[in-house]
C-alpha cells in the first residue's frame, strides 16, 4: 500500500522487506533505511539526520505521509538539507525504544510517527511525534520546523551539540537502575491501591479517554484475587472485561479487539487491530473464565481466536502482525454501517430488533455512521441466538468490502504471545484445535526463524529480518512454557530452556542483573537499555523473570529462580515508585511469594 505520490520511480527503500518501508518507497523524500552508509553520508556532507519511525498500520503515520512525505515542497527541504532515515518500529524495536525515550524525556509523551532530529553520531537534539505540514495554533508545522533546524545547524551547531549531550546524560541516568532494595509484598498491595484509585466505576478500565485494555493489569488482578479473595478486585476485572466486550473496541461482526478506545465508554475504537493486543486479551478472558466459569468470557476468547485463525494466520502457521485502521484512506470505513445497509441485508423486521440491540440508528453513533455495540443492551439466550444468525449475514456482506491493509510481517515476539494465548485457551477450554494451532506456529518459527542456529526477530516476503531481541527470546519462551503446561510434550520445555540459556549468555548483565534489550552480538546503539516498564505489552525483563520462576518450578533447578530474584531486586526501587506500571513483574513476584 504505497503512500500516494506522483513519483513513478522508486528509491532505495524498494529493496527493503518491511511493509512500512515499502509504503514509502515512492515518496519524493530520498529515504534511507537505517544503515552505516546513511550515517557516513550525513557526516561527509555535514547534514543533520531526520529519523522517522512508524509502522505499516499506524493511522497518523499515514496522515503525515500523505501531508508531508508525499509533498514535493517538504521533500525538497529534506533532500537538500537533511539525510532522511525511515525505520519500522516493529522491525527494529531497539532503535524505536531508545528514541521513544528521547521523545518522552523532551516532551513528556510519545507515539507514532516518531520524529527525531540527530547528528551523524546518532546523538539526538530534538524530538516529536506527528507534525502537520503547516503549523496551527496547537502544533508546530513540519515546514517551519525543518527550516528552523536547518538554520540552527548552519549557525549555532554548538547549542545543538549541548542539547544532545544533555539528552544522552539523561538517557544514561535512566539506564542506571542498580538498586539496593529488595522486592516486598507491600509493593503488590500498593499496586492494587493505585489501580483501585484509577478504576472507572461506571465504564471499567483504569483511566479516562483514550482507554487502553492493558490486559496484563487484568491478569495481575485475577492472580491477586486468587491469592487474597479480595472481591473488589474481581469486580473491577469483570466490570472492565464486560465493558470492553460490549463496546465498539470489540468487533461484534468479525471478532477481535482494536488497539484502544478514543472515548471513556469504549465505544469508538482506534480501528487498527494488533496481534499482541488480541493475544493478551485472549489470555485475560480465558483466565477470567477459569476463575468465574462465566461462559461469556469463554465466548469472547474463542471468538477472538476465531478471528486470529481466520484472518491473522499464514498458510504456514505463523501469525501476521496487524490490520490497518484505514481502508480506502478513511479510518474505520471497513467496520461501520448505515441503518439502511442493515435493513437491506437483514430485512426491515429483523433489522429493527438487531438495530435496537446494537445501537444502530439513522443518525449514527460515529460520524453519521454506526459502530455496532452492546453498551446499553443485556442479551438473554434468545437474543444471543438471534444476534448470532444476523452477524453471520452481516459478516458475509462485510467481506465484500475493500479490506484494510494487513501487515503480513511475522514477528517472533508477537508470535510468542499468540502461541501462549492459544496454549492457555486450549488448556482452559480443553480444545485441542487451539493447542495444535500453537504447535504449528512453533514449528513455523523453528523451521523458518532460525538461521544457522540463530533466532531472528522477523520474517517477511521469504526473508528473515534482523537477529532476535530480548523480547523475542522471552516472549517465545513464554509461549513454549504455556504449550508445555497445556500438552506436557517434553520438547517444548527443552526449547524453552535452550532459549533462556541463550538469553543469559548474550543478554544478561553480569555486572548487576537483568537483560539488555539487545544482545552482545548485535549492532551497538546510542545506549543499551534494560526495560522493566510494562507498556502495551509486558517488558522483556518482566516476562523473563516470570519465565525463570516457571522454569525453576518445572525443572527443579533453583538457579533459574535465583536469577529471577536478582532481577526483581535490581528493579525493586523503580517498581516501587510506580507499581501499577509494572504489573507483570509483580505477577511473577506474587507467583513466587504467595503460592
Amino acid at each position: 500500500m504505497p503512500i500516494n505520490t506522483k513519483n513513478t520511480v522508486p528509491h532505495r527503500l524498494i529493496n527493503e522487506k518491511s511493509p512500512y518501508l515499502l509504503q514509502h518507497a515512492f515518496n519524493p523524500v530520498d529515504w534511507w533505511p537505517w544503515c552505516d552508509e546513511a550515517f557516513a553520508k550525513a557526516k561527509a556532507e555535514d547534514k543533520p539526520i531526520f529519523l522517522s519511525i512508524g509502522y505499516s498500520t499506524c493511522h497518523w503515520c499515514h496522515v503525515m505521509a500523505r501531508e508531508s512525505f508525499a509533498d514535493e515542497e517538504i521533500a525538497d527541504i529534506l533532500n537538500n538539507g537533511f539525510i532522511s532515515i525511515k525505520v519500522d518500529r516493529e522491525e527494529r524495536p531497539d532503535i524505536d525504544h531508545i528514541y521513544m525515550n528521547v521523545c518522552q524525556l523532551l516532551t513528556g509523551s510519545g507515539g507514532w510517527p516518531l520524529s527525531i532530529f540527530m547528528d551523524a553520531d546518532q546523538k539526538p537534539f530534538f524530538a516529536g511525534t506527528y507534525f502537520p505540514k503547516q503549523g496551527n495554533i496547537r502544533m508546530t508545522g513540519l515546514m517551519d520546523l525543518l527550516k528552523q533546524i536547518n538554520v540552527l545547524w548552519k549557525t549555532d551547531k554548538k547549542s545543538l551539540d549541548h542539547a544532545s549531550n544533555e539528552i544522552i546524560k539523561a538517557l544514561k541516568h535512566q539506564d542506571e537502575m542498580i538498586s539496593t532494595s529488595k522486592m516486598s509484598e507491600e509493593v503488590i498491595k500498593k499496586a492494587v491501591v493505585q489501580i483501585k484509585e484509577r478504576f472507572d466505576t461506571e465504564y471499567g478500565g483504569f483511566n479516562n479517554a483514550p482507554k487502553f485494555p492493558i490486559p496484563h493489569n487484568l491478569m495481575f488482578l485475577l492472580r491477586y484475587y486468587t491469592a487474597t479473595k479480595d472481591s473488589t478486585v474481581l469486580e473491577m476485572v469483570e466490570k472492565t472485561l464486560n465493558a470492553m466486550r460490549k463496546g465498539g473496541i470489540y468487533d461484534h461482526i468479525g471478532f477481535g479487539f482494536s488497539r484502544y478506545a478514543t472515548d471513556r465508554r469504549w465505544l469508538t475504537p482506534h480501528f487498527e487491530k494488533m496481534l499482541y493486543d488480541n493475544a493478551l486479551l485472549v489470555m485475560a478472558y480465558a483466565e477470567a473464565y477459569a476463575v468465574t466459569k462465566n461462559n461469556v468470557y469463554k465466548k469472547i476468547a474463542c471468538d477472538t481466536l476465531t478471528y486470529l485463525m481466520r484472518d491473522m494466520t499464514s498458510p504456514s502457521g505463523g501469525f501476521y502482525s496487524a490490520e490497518d485502521a484505514d481502508s480506502q484512506g478513511v479510518e474505520g470505513k471497513f467496520y461501520v454501517w448505515s441503518k439502511e445497509e442493515i435493513e437491506r441485508i437483514l430485512g426491515l423486521k429483523t433489522s429493527e430488533r438487531f438495530c435496537r440491540l446494537y445501537d444502530i440508528s439513522a443518525k449514527g453513533n460515529f460520524e453519521e455512521h454506526n459502530i455496532p455495540n452492546l453498551i446499553h443492551a443485556d442479551m438473554d439466550e434468545n437474543d444471543q441466538a438471534f444476534a448470532s444468525a444476523c452477524i453471520q449475514l452481516l459478516f458475509a456482506e462485510r467481506e465484500k468490502r475493500i479490506h484494510p491493509h494487513k501487515d503480513k510481517k511475522i514477528l517472533t515476539a508477537w508470535n510468542g504471545l499468540a502461541i501462549a494465548a492459544f496454549a492457555v485457551a486450549g488448556r482452559v477450554f480443553e480444545n485441542s484445535d487451539y493447542i495444535n494451532a500453537a504447535k504449528k506456529a512453533v514449528d513455523f518459527i523453528y523451521d523458518t526463524m532460525f538461521v544457522n542456529g540463530r533466532l531472528y526477530a522477523g520474517y517477511c516476503d521469504g526473508q528473515v529480518l534482523h537477529e532476535a531481541f530480548a523480547e523475542d527470546y522471552s516472549f517465545l519462551t513464554w509461549g513454549l512454557l504455556a504449550l508445555y503446561v497445556a500438552c506436557c510434550d517434553e520438547p517444548y520445555l527443552q526449547k524453552a530452556l535452550a532459549l533462556s540459556q541463550t538469553l543469559v549468555n548474550e543478554f544478561w548483565d553480569d555486572d548487576s542483573a537483568g537483560i539488555f534489550m539487545y544482545g552482545n552480538k548485535s549492532e551497538p546503539l546510542l545506549t543499551r537499555p534494560k526495560e522493566i516498564y510494562d507498556g502495551a505489552v509486558p517488558s522483556a525483563n518482566s516476562v523473563c523473570i516470570d519465565n525463570f520462576i516457571q522454569l525453576s518450578r518445572l525443572t527443579g533447578r533453583s538457579e533459574w529462580e535465583e536469577k529471577a530474584m536478582l532481577a526483581l531486586d535490581l528493579f525493586a526501587a523503580k517498581i516501587a515508585r510506580a507499581p501499577m506500571y509494572h504489573t507483570f513483574s509483580l505477577m511473577a513476584f506474587l507467583e513466587k511469594r504467595w503460592r
